[in-house]
């Protein structure tokens, strides 16, 4: 089990990383989170919603995610709420203190469930904590942490951010305010996100193993770009402007206060001739060849901190000069016509206008769609000509339903949904094909949509146009096997093997 000092240490990455490890040893391997409070998310075969780490790390270790794999998800929704989901289904919206009170005591027997499911299908479970495991405020009903530890008789790993500084103390702090017997548990450090000269290190790695009596497992190399799926939102304080202030193509992200599966952005982050930037409150969106609006957990709320900075009027401007407006998910219904909440389900202020660029209205209910899907492009608008017909897939996270009012500007029409045949209407696209939205996450991942897109913004500033080689971010293996190799070559493999009770050479293709 790996677990951090704090949360952005690195835990989910280096947890993704071990999947790799593991599975190209030869073991079968499965990823697991006890509870994660995350925006970003992923959808199981069956239709179950889980963490996006974890989705990640099981495509690491070669397997396709289940429910399992993170049986308690909880997405904030607004300050001191948020929507609780239990094995891949929503039970609810709680507050904090009603969470912790009413569900947090039945919580332990759904993780153990989950975990022993998973332990009798895999040789290897790859654990990751949640924040630290030494919340003191917390502690007494902390079940992911040293609860999770104990419940799989898992040997812990204590991860801590060398960036950010601090951390000798943050790592002999946390150790300091475990009990005696979770300070057993954990058996060595991992320190993460190191930039520096390892030689003057040393010196501090031999005081931290005599001050505390247990050994530094590895020092890992901060790992830029290193293309793997973040957990959630606390990695966009990291993030620049991504590419040169100067370069041909500008592309703006909103960064909604409610942002969720960011992940949709990736496609576009490094791209040659392109600069990505995610416009923060306060600043202004400003000439841009492209605008996305993004997922958000609260599209009624985020809509209405759209309007309060005014980014609908430079939108709209935007759109008036043939800019290329995107929304996906949450942000594909703020570009429609009106967000109606009758009974105050998305955040209890009443329905909103939308910025009125598509032809699509959308209800709040109780009812969530959670889908991998499969589609057909139904647009043949501008540069959907050239895709019309083809296939794309992606899964669906979203609240709300969009009545699309003008079939003709329909963007995908839907053909299967978790495994079932299904036709269903999807997305709007106006303005010579300029301005588009889809409830689909990972729209932009369709090798075809993102070369026809990028392509035709290429054509248009005379750039010479791209090939599928140009476009890194599509290749995940590859992503996978490079921080496998790093975090490999970066930690004592052996003395890993070793707490685990585990002998590779001896079990050297016993579970191919």
């Amino acid at each position: 089990m790996f677990q951090g000092t704090s949360s952005n240490v690195g835990k989910s990455v280096l947890c993704a990383a071990f999947c790799r490890i593991f599975y190209q040893d030869g073991y079968r391997t499965a990823p697991f989170k006890a509870q994660n409070m995350a925006l970003n998310s992923a959808v199981t075969p069956d239709g179950g919603e889980i963490g996006r780490a974890q989705g990640a790390q099981a495509e690491a270790a070669g397997i396709k995610p289940t429910v399992d794999m993170n049986p308690i998800l909880i997405k904030p929704k607004q300050d001191m709420h948020a929507q609780i989901i239990v094995r891949g289904r929503p039970i609810g919206d709680m507050s904090a203190k009603d969470y912790r009170n009413d569900y947090l005591p039945r919580a332990v027997s759904v993780v153990l469930e989950s975990l022993n499911r998973l332990k009798d299908e895999y040789e290897i479970l790859v654990i990751e904590g949640a924040g630290s495991p030494a919340e003191v405020n917390l502690k007494d009903r902390d079940i992911v942490n040293m609860k999770t530890a104990e419940l799989a008789d898992a040997p812990v790993l204590l991860i801590a951010d060398i960036d950010r500084g601090g951390v000798f103390a943050s790592l002999i702090g946390t150790l300091e305010l475990l009990e005696p017997h979770e300070r057993d548990m954990v058996k060595g450090f991992i320190i993460n996100k190191f930039r520096g000269d390892l030689d003057l290190l040393k010196p501090g790695l031999d005081f931290l193993e005599e001050r505390t009596g247990k050994e530094v497992f590895g020092v890992i190399p901060y790992m830029h770009d290193h293309g793997i799926d973040e957990e959630d939102s606390v990695c966009l304080s990291e993030y620049k402007t991504r590419g040169s202030i100067d370069a041909p193509i500008q592309i703006a992200v909103i960064q909604l206060p409610r942002i969720s599966n960011f992940t949709d952005i990736n496609p576009f982050l490094d791209l040659p001739d392109t600069c990505v930037r995610f416009v923060k409150k306060g600043e202004a969106i400003g000439e841009a060849d492209v605008v996305i609006i993004p997922g958000t957990k609260n599209s009624v709320l985020d809509l209405v901190y759209l309007k309060e900075q005014g980014y609908d009027d430079e939108i709209l401007a935007l759109a008036d000069k043939g800019k290329y407006i995107v929304g996906i998910c949450g942000g594909y219904q703020m570009l429609g016509l009106e967000l109606l909440d009758p009974e105050g389900t998305e955040a209890g202020i009443g329905s909103q206008k939308g910025l009125g660029l598509l032809k699509c209205v959308t209800t709040y209910g109780a009812e969530k769609s959670t889908h991998q899907v499969e589609a057909t492009i139904a647009a043949a608008e501008g540069l959907w000509q050239d895709l019309k017909g083809q296939t794309v897939k992606g899964y669906e996270i979203h609240m709300g339903q969009a009545d699309i009012l003008d079939y003709k500007s329909c963007l995908l029409q839907i053909t299967e949904r978790s495994g079932r045949d299904v036709q269903v209407m999807d997305g709007a696209v106006v303005n010579d094909g300029r301005v588009f939205g889809t409830h689909l996450h990972g729209f932009f991942d369709n090798l075809n949509v993102m070369l026809t897109f990028i392509n035709a913004i290429r054509k248009e500033e005379g750039l010479s146009l791209l090939q599928e080689r140009d476009l890194d971010t599509y290749q995940r293996e590859r992503n996978y096997d490079r921080v496998a190799e790093i975090v490999r070559n970066s930690v004592d493999m052996e003395k890993i093997y070793k707490i685990m009770g585990i002998n590779p050479e001896k079990d050297k293709g016993k579970w191919k």
